[in-house]
Formats: structure tokens, C-alpha cells, sequence
């Protein structure tokens, strides 16, 4: 007993420190979107008004500087993550839905139907996202809807075998093998003993997607793939401010921070909900 008294006290200050990184976390995100989903009231300039300031520094009337058309930045950043945001949230929304469907699927069918969309999965995901985004991209085109179904649709593969090992662990449960026993309906089975005990590792993967798709949306846009002017998106940005990147150092690199950070913080919500997952099942 004392032993497993000193080892809680230990590990009690790290959990604490994880929840505050979390906690941390969680309220940056709740910043950058609202900030960016508020753009319209919050943002101090009109992201489209032009001015005489070209490539101003960061300073009390423009507080990140202007771009190569005299127009405030951090506006900008404001408007372009309302773009960017968006068709990540939307991204992570269709692949958890197809994900959801193509992952229970194949843990209740199981056998050569298990087989066959686990193959397709292990296929798709063997070919580089990037690569196929850009075949998807040129077919169908980029606008931000499409881009949220293209992304989406890129990062289901993952998602539904995330979800598939999920099911699995949940129906090898003693709790589920009563409920079978007690003549229970799959639907019902499905609906109140499944998904409820798998949703910590469907919010894991759907902070990792949102991460992804912020990062493919990026990508795209930043080699002329994606969003399009006049639209804006943070990786659109980051294009325009490294093409002048000898004028303003900071035109490329307020976007390309707003990108970092979220994806980081992305990542470290991911990780405690992750590690939250592990305690509870343990």
C-alpha cells in the first residue's frame, strides 16, 4: 500500500502538468478560432482596403505589418483562417463520418468483407495524401467546399481503421459479451455500448484530422493548388509572402506561425485526450 501510495504522488504532478498543457491548449485554440470565426467584428481593418502603407512593419496602426498592397496582415490572417478553419472542420467532419460507417462496417462484418475494406484502406493509404489531393484537386476543383470533401474523403482511410481497432477492443469487453447474452439488438448494441465507450478515440482522431487537413489546405494553396483569389486562406498568404519575401520577413511568417501554432496545439489536444483514453481504460 505504501508503495502505491508514493507512485500516485508521483505521477500525481505530471497528470497535473498534462491537464494544464491541455487546458492551455484547449483555450489558444478557443482563441484562434473565435478570433478568426469573429473576423468580420473583431478584425481592426477591412482585409480588402487598400493603402499607401506598402510592406509597413508591425507597429501601433498596423500591429503585424501590411502587405505588398498596403493592406493590414493581420486582418488578413483574421478573414484567410475563417477559410482555412473552415474546410478543416468540414474535412474532419466528412471523414468521421465516412470513417464511422467504413469502420463499423468492417468490425461487425468481419471476414472477407472485413478483409476487402481493410485492404482498400491499407491501398489508399500507401499512396502519399499530397499526391492524390493533387489528382482529386485538378478533377474536381478548389473551392472551399470542395476542398473540405476532397481532404475529408483523403483522410477517412486512417480514421475508419482508427475506429475499426476501437469496435474491436470494445466488442472483446466483458460488458458488451453480457449484452450480446442479454439479446440486444446490433443497432441498439451499437448505438449505447459502442459508441459511447470509443468517442475519446474518435476525438483523438479528430483533432490529429483537423491538424491534417489544416496541413493540406496549406499545402495546396501555397503551390497555387488550393483556395484561390479572391478568396484567402492562411496557406494562399504564405504563397503571396514568400514570393516577396525580400520586401517583408513578416508577410511570410505571421501566417505561416498562425499554421504552426494551431497544428501544434492540434497535436497537443490530441495527446492528452489520447492519454485521458489510456487512464480510463485501464
Amino acid at each position: 500500500m505504501a508503495d502505491i501510495a508514493v507512485q500516485t504522488l508521483a505521477v500525481a504532478p505530471a497528470r497535473r502538468r498534462r491537464d494544464l498543457v491541455a487546458v492551455g491548449a484547449v483555450v489558444v485554440l478557443a482563441v484562434i478560432i473565435a478570433g478568426c470565426m469573429l473576423a468580420p467584428w473583431l478584425a481592426p481593418y477591412d482585409p480588402t482596403v487598400l493603402s499607401s502603407a506598402r510592406f509597413a512593419g508591425p507597429g501601433w496602426a498596423h500591429l503585424l505589418g501590411t502587405d505588398e498592397l498596403g493592406r493590414d496582415l493581420l486582418s488578413r490572417i483574421m478573414f484567410a483562417g475563417r477559410t482555412t478553419i473552415g474546410i478543416a472542420g468540414g474535412a474532419a467532419l466528412v471523414a468521421m463520418l465516412l470513417g464511422l460507417v467504413w469502420g463499423l462496417g468492417a468490425a461487425f462484418a468481419r471476414g472477407l468483407v472485413d478483409d476487402i475494406l481493410m485492404r482498400l484502406a491499407d491501398v489508399t493509404m500507401a499512396v502519399p495524401q499530397m499526391l492524390l489531393a493533387l489528382v482529386f484537386v485538378a478533377g474536381f476543383g478548389a473551392t472551399p467546399v470542395k476542398l473540405s470533401v476532397i481532404v475529408g474523403v483523403l483522410l477517412t482511410p486512417v480514421t475508419a481503421r482508427m475506429i475499426r481497432s476501437a469496435v474491436l477492443a470494445e466488442k472483446a469487453s466483458d460488458y458488451y459479451m453480457s449484452a450480446v447474452a442479454s439479446g440486444m439488438g446490433s443497432i441498439r448494441l451499437v448505438l449505447t455500448e459502442i459508441l459511447p465507450n470509443v468517442w475519446a478515440s474518435v476525438g483523438v482522431q479528430a483533432a490529429i484530422n483537423v491538424a491534417n487537413a489544416v496541413i493540406l489546405e496549406a499545402s495546396l494553396s501555397f503551390i497555387g493548388l488550393g483556395i484561390q483569389d479572391p478568396d484567402i486562406s492562411w496557406g494562399l498568404l504564405v504563397q503571396w509572402g514568400y514570393q516577396n519575401l525580400s520586401q517583408s520577413l513578416g508577410y511570410v511568417s505571421f501566417p505561416a506561425l498562425a499554421i504552426l501554432v494551431t497544428i501544434l496545439m492540434l497535436n497537443l489536444l490530441a495527446d492528452q485526450l489520447g492519454r485521458t483514453d489510456t487512464r480510463r481504460q485501464s
